[in-house]
């Protein structure tokens, strides 16, 4: 919501200035421009992008739109979670957890948390960390360095769209340029016309390199700034998880590795210590 309204702010100083200095916003719709403008924009992103990357581009933007960044609930819901899950391995053994981490849409304790099981790369991280230590196949303290590798590999996934979204950024402002260029042709080819025929061209042609150049500062590298701080905190949460896994793994007490793990977040995120116990207390109590 945040970055509509940053939007909408741009756009209202941009033409609410334009229109202090006796500007019309009509003179600047100049369909021409548009076309040409997005049309090579999306060419460019297109021709940059494997597929993949231009889906989870698609994807990146929505997520920034909508605000979906982990926040202080969705911290709590996971510190639940895990400590029940703890508490079942400390009290049956390890392998009471198989159940509940190889089918965790039927397991009574994920059933709990909708909002986690609805984030299926967050399921299946914290899944796929138990596994090995309820199978045995690895050593506790062999634990962490496979979980920062799958984190190492998400940070690396998410650089595909900044990576793009900063060239189309980029280029906008030289497309503009593009655009004007065409525009002064045509320009050239009305001169006969007559001066307000030139003129209306001039503008149109003006116009392109005005577009490119809001489009550039004023959408798209706010929006790949935005994607990369919504990056960040995500890879926080999967950090946040790791910790209170391989904590538990290497024979910390359930409560002990949920404190680790509620130490590492920022103080914005951070539920505090008591207030944390009784809610773990609820959760385990089942209310």
């Amino acid at each position: 919501m945040l970055i509509i309204i940053g939007y909408v702010i741009v756009l209202v100083a941009t033409l609410g200035g334009f229109m202090i200095a006796g500007g019309n916003p009509v003179v600047l719709l100049h369909v021409s421009e548009f076309v040409v403008i997005g049309g090579i924009a999306l060419g460019v992103l297109v021709v940059a992008s494997p597929s993949k990357t231009i889906k989870h581009t698609i994807h990146a933007s929505m997520v920034a739109f909508k605000g979906a960044l982990p926040a202080r609930a969705d911290y709590m819901d996971l510190f639940k979670i895990l400590y029940e899950l703890f508490m079942t391995g400390k009290k049956s053994g390890l392998i009471a957890l198989d159940e509940h981490v190889s089918s965790p849409e039927t397991s009574a304790i994920f059933q709990k948390y909708p909002g986690f099981l609805k984030h299926k790369d967050r399921l299946s991280f914290l899944c796929n960390g138990l596994k090995p230590i309820i199978d045995g196949k690895i050593k506790p303290d062999q634990l962490q360095p496979l979980l920062e590798a799958e984190i190492k590999s998400k940070e690396q996934e998410g650089h595909g769209p900044l990576i793009i979204l900063g060239l189309v950024g980029d280029s906008l402002p030289g497309i503009g340029i593009v655009a004007a260029v065409l525009g002064i042709i045509n320009t050239m080819a009305a001169i006969a016309d007559g001066p307000e025929a030139v003129g209306q061209k001039v503008a149109a042609a003006l116009t392109g390199t005005f577009l490119g150049i809001l489009g550039a500062y004023g959408f798209i590298n706010p929006l790949t700034n935005r994607i990369k701080f919504n990056d960040e905190m995500e890879i926080k949460y999967f950090q946040c998880m790791a910790t209170a896994i391989s904590s538990f793994a290497r024979g910390l007490a359930p409560i002990m590795a949920i404190e680790i793990a509620r130490r590492s977040l920022d103080h914005s995120l951070t539920p505090g210590a008591d207030e944390l116990e009784q809610e773990l207390k609820n959760a385990l109590a089942g209310k």
